[in-house]
């Protein structure tokens, strides 16, 4: 299957990305950095996905994964509504099979930075409106919404021992996930489901329990 992932140099999407090649899928991927894969069977596209006008042409997409984010950094822009703005322009149309949106722990709880909290949330009602759309096609849209992840965007507070420490108090299972953890569910609710739909799947650990935000000032 052709599958388009947003945000595939590093983190989550580079992981999201991965897992597919394995699997032997075609990954396309758009991301304002340089492409952090080689394979045969990827293509990186240098675009913000905020530039509308310079996307690349990928007619055909089976699988779209929205996983670009800034976190406190034009959020809504980003986050929101270049979300919607790609799944209209790549996911709307009869060979998609499945949408998903990676999301946040903090659309659910309200718990981090206020535009961050609000973009997240959008892509929660936003996921239902697409998969009422994309049943039509036999399609599935849900959202992932993780906790902690330990990626780059994460570092500052992954390196301080006392925020650390903190956080692991918020969380029940006293640990964040790794990327390739949340490649699996990606992978799951885009390939293996197929009934699952207009959901929005809170992977964080029992963080949510909780609701305290942890963050450097």
């Amino acid at each position: 299957m052709k599958i388009l992932i947003t945000g595939s140099s590093q983190g989550i999407g580079k992981a999201i990305a991965e897992k597919f090649l394995a699997e032997a899928h075609e990954v396309i991927g758009i991301d304002r950095q340089e492409a952090g894969i080689r394979h045969e069977n990827y293509a990186h596209y240098v675009c913000d996905v905020c530039d509308y006008e310079n996307l690349p042409v990928a007619d055909g997409v089976n699988i779209l994964i929205n996983n670009a984010g800034t976190q406190n950094e034009n959020d809504i822009d980003v986050n929101l509504k270049a979300a919607i703005h790609i799944t209209e322009k790549y996911g709307i149309q009869t060979e998609i099979r499945s949408i998903l949106h990676i999301g946040s722990a903090s659309a659910h709880t309200g718990a981090e930075f206020p535009e961050y909290c609000a973009s997240k949330a959008g892509l929660l009602a936003y996921t239902k409106n697409v998969a009422l759309r994309v049943a039509a096609y036999g399609a599935t849209c849900n959202s992932l919404d993780p906790g902690g992840v330990l990626t780059p965007l994460n570092e500052c507070v992954m390196s301080d021992p006392q925020l650390w420490a903190e956080i692991m108090d918020e969380t029940p299972l006293k640990k964040w996930a790794t990327p390739e953890e949340i490649a699996e569910w990606a992978y799951f609710l885009t390939v293996t489901n197929t009934f699952c739909t207009g959901q929005n799947i809170l992977v964080d650990g029992g963080e949510s329990i909780n609701y305290n935000f942890v963050w450097k000032e």
